[in-house]
Protein backbone atom coordinates (compact mmCIF):
# COMPACT_ATOMS: atom_id res chain seq x y z
CA UNK A 1 0.00 0.00 0.00
CA UNK A 2 1.58 3.34 -0.97
CA UNK A 3 2.03 6.19 1.02
CA UNK A 4 -0.84 8.17 -0.45
CA UNK A 5 -3.17 5.28 -0.06
CA UNK A 6 -3.19 5.94 3.80
CA UNK A 7 -3.46 9.79 3.70
CA UNK A 8 -6.59 10.91 5.07
CA UNK A 9 -8.93 13.13 3.06
CA UNK A 10 -8.74 16.71 4.20
CA UNK A 11 -12.63 16.79 4.65
CA UNK A 12 -12.38 13.66 6.88
CA UNK A 13 -9.69 15.42 8.98
CA UNK A 14 -12.12 18.08 9.21
CA UNK A 15 -14.64 16.33 10.35
CA UNK A 16 -12.69 14.42 13.16
CA UNK A 17 -11.04 18.35 14.36
CA UNK A 18 -14.89 19.71 14.43
CA UNK A 19 -16.16 16.47 16.37
CA UNK A 20 -13.38 16.72 18.74
CA UNK A 21 -13.91 20.02 19.43
CA UNK A 22 -18.09 19.45 20.01
CA UNK A 23 -16.70 16.41 22.58
CA UNK A 24 -14.61 18.89 24.33
CA UNK A 25 -17.36 21.79 24.63
CA UNK A 26 -19.69 19.22 25.60
CA UNK A 27 -17.80 17.34 28.27
CA UNK A 28 -17.07 21.04 29.64
CA UNK A 29 -20.72 21.86 29.98
CA UNK A 30 -21.71 18.52 31.72
CA UNK A 31 -18.68 19.08 34.16
CA UNK A 32 -19.73 22.10 34.82
CA UNK A 33 -23.42 20.67 35.31
CA UNK A 34 -21.89 18.24 37.49
CA UNK A 35 -20.00 20.86 39.78
CA UNK A 36 -23.01 23.32 39.58
CA UNK A 37 -25.64 20.46 40.95
CA UNK A 38 -23.93 20.47 44.48
CA UNK A 39 -24.49 23.88 45.14
CA UNK A 40 -27.13 24.96 47.29
CA UNK A 41 -31.04 26.28 45.67
CA UNK A 42 -30.21 23.19 43.00
CA UNK A 43 -33.49 21.74 42.02
CA UNK A 44 -34.23 18.37 40.74
CA UNK A 45 -36.68 17.12 37.64
CA UNK A 46 -37.00 14.52 35.87
CA UNK A 47 -37.53 14.91 31.68
CA UNK A 48 -40.36 14.83 30.23
CA UNK A 49 -41.16 11.45 28.46
CA UNK A 50 -41.35 13.44 24.83
CA UNK A 51 -37.21 13.30 25.32
CA UNK A 52 -37.29 9.74 25.49
CA UNK A 53 -39.69 9.46 22.47
CA UNK A 54 -37.11 11.92 20.72
CA UNK A 55 -34.10 9.08 21.28
CA UNK A 56 -35.79 6.56 19.88
CA UNK A 57 -36.52 8.35 17.20
CA UNK A 58 -32.71 9.81 16.87
CA UNK A 59 -32.01 6.07 16.83
CA UNK A 60 -34.08 4.79 14.17
CA UNK A 61 -32.21 7.85 12.65
CA UNK A 62 -29.08 6.18 12.77
CA UNK A 63 -30.57 3.05 11.14
CA UNK A 64 -31.99 4.54 8.29
CA UNK A 65 -28.66 6.86 7.45
CA UNK A 66 -26.64 3.84 7.47
CA UNK A 67 -28.99 2.12 5.44
CA UNK A 68 -29.11 5.36 2.93
CA UNK A 69 -25.17 5.03 2.80
CA UNK A 70 -24.88 1.38 2.14
CA UNK A 71 -27.54 2.22 -0.80
CA UNK A 72 -25.27 4.64 -1.97
CA UNK A 73 -22.17 2.17 -2.29
CA UNK A 74 -24.26 0.20 -3.79
CA UNK A 75 -25.73 2.55 -6.40
CA UNK A 76 -28.73 1.80 -5.83
CA UNK A 77 -29.87 5.50 -5.73
CA UNK A 78 -33.72 5.46 -5.35
CA UNK A 79 -33.30 3.44 -1.98
CA UNK A 80 -30.27 5.92 -0.92
CA UNK A 81 -32.65 8.86 -1.73
CA UNK A 82 -35.37 7.45 0.27
CA UNK A 83 -33.53 6.33 3.43
CA UNK A 84 -31.45 9.90 2.96
CA UNK A 85 -34.79 11.85 3.02
CA UNK A 86 -36.57 9.74 5.61
CA UNK A 87 -33.37 10.17 8.14
CA UNK A 88 -34.01 14.00 7.29
CA UNK A 89 -37.65 13.90 8.22
CA UNK A 90 -36.51 12.26 11.29
CA UNK A 91 -34.20 14.40 12.42
CA UNK A 92 -36.54 17.34 11.83
CA UNK A 93 -39.08 15.23 14.29
CA UNK A 94 -36.20 14.80 16.92
CA UNK A 95 -36.16 18.44 17.00
CA UNK A 96 -39.37 19.58 16.70
CA UNK A 97 -40.05 16.69 19.87
CA UNK A 98 -37.33 18.61 21.81
CA UNK A 99 -38.68 21.78 21.59
CA UNK A 100 -42.13 20.37 23.07
CA UNK A 101 -40.14 19.01 25.83
CA UNK A 102 -38.92 22.56 26.53
CA UNK A 103 -42.39 23.51 26.35
CA UNK A 104 -43.05 20.96 28.57
CA UNK A 105 -40.89 21.61 30.95
CA UNK A 106 -42.20 25.57 30.99
CA UNK A 107 -45.99 23.77 31.88
CA UNK A 108 -44.43 21.99 34.97
CA UNK A 109 -43.10 25.45 35.98
CA UNK A 110 -39.29 25.39 34.92
CA UNK A 111 -38.07 28.91 34.24
CA UNK A 112 -34.98 28.54 32.47
CA UNK A 113 -33.77 31.67 31.45
CA UNK A 114 -34.38 35.21 32.79
CA UNK A 115 -36.25 36.56 36.46
CA UNK A 116 -36.79 33.41 38.23
CA UNK A 117 -34.77 30.49 36.48
CA UNK A 118 -32.75 27.94 38.33
CA UNK A 119 -29.38 27.05 37.08
CA UNK A 120 -30.43 23.27 36.42
CA UNK A 121 -33.08 24.27 33.92
CA UNK A 122 -31.24 26.44 32.27
CA UNK A 123 -28.01 24.20 31.80
CA UNK A 124 -31.19 21.79 30.38
CA UNK A 125 -31.96 24.63 27.78
CA UNK A 126 -27.96 25.41 26.78
CA UNK A 127 -27.03 21.72 26.89
CA UNK A 128 -30.14 20.33 25.14
CA UNK A 129 -29.88 23.32 22.70
CA UNK A 130 -26.65 23.65 21.58
CA UNK A 131 -27.60 19.59 20.63
CA UNK A 132 -30.48 21.09 18.83
CA UNK A 133 -28.37 23.34 16.92
CA UNK A 134 -25.48 20.53 16.01
CA UNK A 135 -28.78 18.34 14.53
CA UNK A 136 -29.93 21.38 12.95
CA UNK A 137 -26.67 21.52 11.02
CA UNK A 138 -26.64 17.79 10.11
CA UNK A 139 -30.05 18.22 8.46
CA UNK A 140 -28.84 21.09 6.79
CA UNK A 141 -25.92 18.80 5.18
CA UNK A 142 -28.41 16.24 4.45
CA UNK A 143 -30.79 18.28 2.75
CA UNK A 144 -27.61 20.11 0.97
CA UNK A 145 -26.40 16.15 -0.27
CA UNK A 146 -29.45 14.99 -0.72
CA UNK A 147 -29.78 17.34 -3.41
CA UNK A 148 -26.65 16.79 -5.11
CA UNK A 149 -28.48 13.15 -5.51
CA UNK A 150 -30.52 14.59 -7.93
CA UNK A 151 -28.23 16.31 -10.08
CA UNK A 152 -28.35 15.49 -13.44
CA UNK A 153 -25.06 17.46 -14.44
CA UNK A 154 -22.91 15.05 -12.35
CA UNK A 155 -23.31 11.34 -12.01
CA UNK A 156 -19.88 10.35 -10.21
CA UNK A 157 -20.27 8.47 -7.02
CA UNK A 158 -18.06 10.62 -4.78
CA UNK A 159 -19.03 8.61 -1.43
CA UNK A 160 -16.70 11.31 1.15
CA UNK A 161 -19.31 13.23 1.54
CA UNK A 162 -22.36 10.49 1.94
CA UNK A 163 -19.52 9.31 4.38
CA UNK A 164 -18.71 12.44 6.22
CA UNK A 165 -22.61 13.44 7.12
CA UNK A 166 -23.19 9.54 8.12
CA UNK A 167 -20.39 9.88 10.37
CA UNK A 168 -21.74 13.38 11.68
CA UNK A 169 -24.95 11.81 11.86
CA UNK A 170 -24.19 9.08 14.08
CA UNK A 171 -21.85 11.36 16.10
CA UNK A 172 -24.97 13.84 16.90
CA UNK A 173 -27.22 10.58 17.93
CA UNK A 174 -24.87 9.06 20.29
CA UNK A 175 -24.33 12.70 21.73
CA UNK A 176 -28.02 13.31 22.16
CA UNK A 177 -28.13 9.26 23.88
CA UNK A 178 -25.22 10.57 26.47
CA UNK A 179 -27.13 13.65 27.32
CA UNK A 180 -30.37 11.72 27.58
CA UNK A 181 -28.58 9.20 29.85
CA UNK A 182 -26.86 11.86 32.06
CA UNK A 183 -29.79 14.20 32.53
CA UNK A 184 -31.88 11.06 33.56
CA UNK A 185 -29.31 10.17 35.89
CA UNK A 186 -28.00 13.38 37.52
CA UNK A 187 -31.61 14.55 37.47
Amino acid sequence: MSVQNKKVHPYKFNLWLGLAGIIMMFAGLTSAYIVKRSQPGWESFNLPRIFLYSTVVILISSITIQIAYRAFKEHDMPRYRLFFAVTGVLGIMFMIMQVVGFYQFRDMGMIMTGIGSKPAYSFILAIAGLHIVHVLGGVIALIIIFLKAFSSTKRVYDSIPVEIVTTYWHFVDILWVYLFVFFSLLH
